[in-house]
């Protein structure tokens, strides 16, 4: 048996120390791997939107004024009451016009009274005078005092009525059902033609006043979908353009659209201003959840797994982003379709740097 020269068993010993040290690295590497969750890249339709500032109005609302002079002697309603029609909301003291009307209606008695007269004096005066008793002079003298009663009477009538309509005026009413709003008057004002008692609009039929700028003159139409948010992004109701103006506002330099609303005042009130989203149309995205988006000297960025030689790792590439969609951000360029994007981890991962997907 021939023995091994030392020489060599030093070589062969060096080749199997070599082998050793090769492994490790592999393996070492492998054990750095972040384990890491992915989603694949798809597309979805995606809103493409504008915000603006929608005013929300009344079909019907009116502003109380009152119609006479005088001062407030009641109020029976308070900021924020339903009404119905022809409810009595104020009063204003009404003992001159009572004095007007009651002077009115003892004139009308005394007119009548003597029309009442010269109605019978007058049958008398055309029977003499058919009879030959009395001259056509006579007959035609009560017949035009006949025809001044009456027009007195009928004229005492008519102011009256005028007195008493006017006395209704000292009532102010509903002019229809719906919310009293702001009364910034108080009993025992005095009050004028020129001074605002309160406001009542209509529990129902609102609409939103939205102005498009001029430059999306070309976009608007009646039929584009509207989402009215409040202060926080919640929908608080979806609607449709159903008028849209032919003329340009010369203030705003905005072309006015209206969108019926039907939510009850409870939770929009008139004047209200609310944000309005117009939604242009439908484009195919991808959307990534708001969790995988990174942002690093004012861009943004995701993580996409890529596996290369048998290994993954993370490759952080550069995303163009659009509207939020719920938990998500759509993307508008800088992945494709079947792309892994990284959603668990991120704030660990840095370029190129070893991952290990879940459940590999």
């Amino acid at each position: 048996m021939k023995r091994i020269p030392s020489v060599c068993f030093i070589v062969l010993m060096g080749f199997a120390a070599t082998g050793c040290k090769q492994k490790a690295p592999a393996a070492a590497e492998a054990m750095q791997g972040i384990p890491v969750q992915t989603a694949a890249v798809t597309l979805s339709p995606v809103a493409q939107s504008s915000d603006y500032v929608a005013t929300i109005k009344s079909r019907r609302s009116a502003t109380l004024q009152p119609q006479v002079d005088g001062r407030l002697t009641k109020i029976a309603a308070k900021s924020g009451d339903h009404v119905k029609a022809g409810q009595v909301l104020m009063s204003i003291d009404p003992q001159h016009q009572q004095a007007a009307v009651a002077a009115t209606r003892a004139t009308e008695r005394q007119k009548k009274a003597v029309y009442d007269y010269n109605i019978k004096d007058f049958e008398r005066q055309r029977k003499l005078f058919e009879a030959g008793v009395t001259s056509r002079t006579v007959f035609e003298q009560a017949e035009q005092t006949f025809e001044n009663t009456k027009a007195d009477y009928e004229s005492a009538i008519e102011l009256r009525k005028t007195a008493e309509e006017q006395l209704a005026y000292y009532t102010i009413r509903a002019p229809f059902a719906g919310v009293v709003g702001d009364i910034p008057v108080h009993i025992g004002d005095y009050v004028s033609s020129s001074t605002l008692l309160t406001t009542v609009d209509e529990n129902k039929d609102l609409e939103a006043y939205i102005y498009i700028p001029t430059e999306r003159s070309t976009q608007v139409k009646n039929g584009l979908d509207v989402e009215l948010t409040d202060s926080t992004g919640k929908v608080l109701e979806k609607t449709k353009i159903n008028f849209l103006s032919q003329q340009v506002d010369s203030t705003l330099q905005g072309i006015l659209v209206k969108a019926p609303v039907h939510s009850s005042l409870e939770m929009l009130r008139n004047a209200q201003l609310i944000k309005a989203r117009v939604i242009w149309n439908m484009t195919p995205m991808a959307l990534v959840p708001t969790l995988a988006v990174t942002r690093l000297g004012g861009q943004t960025f995701v993580y996409v797994m890529q596996q290369q030689g048998g290994h993954y790792f993370a490759k952080q590439v550069p995303v163009v982003l659009g509207d939020t969609v719920g938990n998500a951000y759509s993307v508008s360029s800088g992945l494709k379709t079947g792309d892994k994007v990284i959603i668990s981890g991120t704030q660990f991962l840095t370029n190129n740097m070893p991952v290990l997907p879940m459940g590999a």
